[in-house]
């Protein structure tokens, strides 16, 4: 049996998220500090005190999210005798998760990592100011349904099919007002739950 190890990406993010980590285990301190030390900022008191919009910014919540994902890993590895190298086949990530899939098994640095993240947020945020777009979740649809909900609900605005999770769960993403819109139209379309995600901006579509 293969073991594969998933990062998460945006939307995940939470105030207080690594804080017990860091207090319990110097490994895990020891990667939030690096962290902090590549970005020039102090990014784990904004991870463990918030405030959370500050947090969701996409140039804090990128970094933020893989020095949480880097912490666990260090702390398995150092001090649960968990060697990523010998135990895990392979590593993958939504979005963002990517670099810390890549951080995990040794390709960058965490530092590196952190840049990286700093800058793509930065990125991503200068293409559409906050509160102008939104994603959301759809639970119980799958792909096609989520495709026509999108369409019905773009009316002339970008509203589009942003993430195919599984058979039964996939995300839209675009402008605010037309996520809105498919919010309104989602039983309709067989959605058994509509879930706005926790994001600065509209990840994975044409904005």
């Amino acid at each position: 049996m293969a073991i594969a190890f998933i990062f998460p990406g945006q939307g995940s993010q939470a105030v207080g998220m690594g804080a017990e980590l860091a207090k319990t285990y110097p490994s895990a301190r020891a990667v939030f500090d690096e962290v902090d030390a590549a970005l020039g900022q102090k990014l784990s008191d904004i991870m463990f005190n918030g405030p959370l919009e500050t947090l969701t910014l996409t140039e804090n919540a990128q970094p933020a999210l893989m020095a949480v994902s880097l912490a666990v890993m260090r702390v398995l590895e150092h001090d649960k005798g968990f060697r990523l190298a010998d135990k895990v086949k392979y590593v993958a990530g939504h979005s963002l998760g990517e670099y810390s899939a890549l951080a995990a098994a040794g390709a960058l640095s965490v530092a590196d990592a952190a840049r990286l993240l700093k800058t793509r947020g930065r990125a991503m945020q200068d293409a559409v100011p906050v509160g102008q777009g939104a994603m959301a979740a759809l639970l119980g649809v799958g792909k096609d349904a989520a495709e026509k909900l999108a369409a019905e609900a773009a009316q002339g605005e970008v509203c589009q099919l942003a993430n195919d999770n599984e058979p039964t769960q996939a995300v839209i993403s675009g402008a605010k007002g037309a996520i809105d819109r498919a919010a309104g139209l989602a039983k309709a379309h067989g959605v058994r739950r509509f879930m706005p995600l926790n994001v600065s901006a509209p990840f994975h579509c044409a904005l």
